[in-house]
C-alpha cells in the first residue's frame, strides 16, 4: 500500500513556527515515527509553499492508495487544489493540526472539505496518524 502525505505552505516551519498552536516537533521527525509505526505502508511525502506544485503533485499521485492532505492556508483559498482533488480517483483525507474552527473566522471555510473523503481537525500532528489509519482500514 502506498499513501502520500502532502503539506502546504509554511508547514516546513513546524517545530519553530507558532509552537503554541503547532507544537515543537518538526514534521520530518514525526514522519520518521509514522514510517516506524506503519512499516507495511510506503509513505511518500511532499511539501511545498507553491500552490501549482501542490496541484501537480496531487495530479501525479493517482497511483497512491490514498492522500493525506494538509493544504494549510490554501485550504481556505484554493479552488485549484480542490479541482485537482476532484480529478483523481483515490481516497483523500483533509487534515489540520489545529482546530481551525477555534481560530480566525476565515479559517472556518474550506474549499477542500466538499471534495475529500474525510476531515480530521485539531489533534495536533496525530491528525496524520488518524488519517493514515482511516485510509489503511478503508473507512
Amino acid at each position: 500500500m502506498k499513501i502520500t502525505i502532502i503539506n502546504g505552505p509554511n508547514l516546513n516551519l513546524l517545530g519553530t513556527r507558532e509552537t503554541d498552536i503547532y507544537g515543537s516537533q518538526n514534521f520530518e521527525s514525526y514522519l520518521d515515527s509514522l514510517k516506524a509505526l506503519f512499516t507495511d505502508v510506503d509513505i511518500d511525502y511532499f511539501q511545498s509553499n507553491i500552490e501549482g506544485e501542490i496541484i501537480n503533485f496531487i495530479q501525479n499521485s493517482k497511483n497512491s492508495n490514498g492522500i493525506v492532505l494538509n493544504a494549510a492556508a490554501y485550504t481556505h483559498t484554493s479552488v485549484g487544489i480542490a479541482d485537482a482533488v476532484k480529478s483523481i480517483n483515490c481516497k483523500v483525507i483533509e487534515v489540520h493540526i489545529s482546530n481551525t474552527f477555534s481560530r480566525e473566522e476565515f479559517r472556518h471555510n474550506s474549499y477542500l472539505s466538499p471534495v475529500v473523503d474525510g476531515i480530521i481537525i485539531g489533534f495536533g500532528l496525530d491528525s496524520y496518524r488518524l488519517a493514515l489509519e482511516s485510509i489503511i482500514k478503508g473507512g
